[in-house]
């Protein structure tokens, strides 16, 4: 009998979406990559830094993801930062078109992960944050960390 465990391989993270949005709801996506961009992957050399997505034709396409090119791949095929078609099923498209268009919200890439082989994108329904939202974020944050600080110097 096989058993099948909970594989999963974080590769890169978009840091500044947390920062500079509110995270609303998150969807696990699939990825349209070639080979050598998987090799490069595996290799950990992929930056979510600018990276976003537009729904374009009920389809889901993610842009400025840099994957840098495969060492040992032809030269001609490597675009760092082509456009990459996300898969999700078609409910979940017209689910997030209504969303983002009614409500002004943005599709936001979070984690870039191996899921049982599988390169997947964690994607997210975010607002934008102004900078008085961001500058509370990061007083809360901090008054957070002093506190658990406090904490565990008292139980030592």
């Amino acid at each position: 009998m096989v058993k099948l465990t909970m594989e999963r391989k974080n590769i890169a993270t978009n840091r500044k979406a947390l920062h500079n949005y509110e995270i609303i709801d998150t969807f696990e996506a699939g990825l349209v990559l070639k080979g050598s961009e998987v090799k490069s992957i595996r290799e950990a050399r992929a930056n979510m830094g600018d990276a976003y997505a537009q729904i374009d034709k009920e389809e889901i396409f993610l842009y400025n993801m840099h994957i840098s090119p495969y060492e040992h791949a032809r030269l001609e095929e490597c675009d760092p930062l082509r456009v990459r078609k996300l898969l999700l099923h078609k409910k979940e498209i017209k689910k997030l078109m209504g969303r983002v268009t009614e409500r002004g919200l943005t599709l936001v890439p979070l984690e870039l992960y191996f899921s049982h082989g599988k390169v997947k994108v964690k994607l997210a329904l975010a607002r934008g944050r102004n900078f008085r939202d961001k500058r509370e974020e990061l007083k809360k944050r901090a008054a957070a960390r002093d506190v658990e600080r406090a904490f565990r110097e008292r139980h030592k």
